[in-house]
């Protein structure tokens, strides 16, 4: 089931989107602010991202340039009474997939929803995150603050079983299984230390990647 956050300050108009898409098969979160869209896109990734243009605490076009820079891949869509040939080509030029003019019939928008995951597929399937830190694992491209960081294939590999966990500790012991899984090489204790210490260097040694001493690691988002 595809994900879909909606940024829209307007209640009336966010609910009435929100029940209609429900109804299509989506799964719709709304977010009255940038802000509160921000903090949950740097925890997941969803299918695809409905935004306003003005919204009560900044630009939906800056926003949508901010997303455009970390996810290139995720369909963006916006929904806003902005109609003016200026703003619509503003609005593609900052990073949307498509441009939806209010007022609109919802037939239309799911229309143009349905078309544009078509085009680009599910934003969500090859995105994993917590806080700064993104991987790609459809590209197999690691990401922090949006720059892209080159790892080791075992970095990589850490990395990766970690975000799939996000939220549990695993265990050192369960990352040597792992890895010698997916490898069919030894990796020993002292080799995992080593692995972990460079991927928190490379990364900027993020505050979402903590170690839980005597068992493992766990990647957490901020509160």
């Amino acid at each position: 089931m595809t994900e879909i956050f909606y940024l829209e300050d307007d209640e009336t108009i966010a609910m009435t989107v929100k029940e209609y898409l429900s109804g299509k098969g989506f799964t719709v979160f709304l977010f009255g602010t940038l802000e509160e869209g921000r903090k949950e896109l740097e925890r997941r990734m969803p299918g695809l991202v409905l935004i306003d243009w003005n919204m009560p605490d900044g630009g939906g076009a800056d926003f949508c340039k901010w997303m455009r820079s970390r996810w290139k891949e995720l369909p963006i869509i916006f929904l806003t009474v902005r109609g003016d040939t200026r703003d619509i080509v503003s609005g593609f030029g900052n990073g949307a997939d498509d441009y939806v003019t209010k007022p609109f019939a919802l037939e239309v928008l799911y229309s143009r929803i349905e078309a544009l995951l078509r085009r680009t597929g599910n934003g969500q399937g090859g995105y994993l995150s917590c806080g700064p830190v993104q991987v790609d694992t459809d590209k197999m491209a690691v990401l922090c603050r949006g720059e892209e960081v080159t790892v080791s294939q075992i970095e990589y590999q850490l990395l990766v079983i970690l975000l799939q966990n996000k939220g549990r500790t695993v265990t050192r012991e369960r990352l040597l299984e792992s890895i010698w899984d997916s490898n069919g090489n030894y990796v020993n204790d002292n080799t995992l230390s080593v692995a972990m210490k460079r991927l928190r260097e490379k990364l900027g040694h993020p505050t979402c990647l903590k170690t839980i001493r005597s068992f493992g690691y766990r990647m957490e988002e901020e509160t």
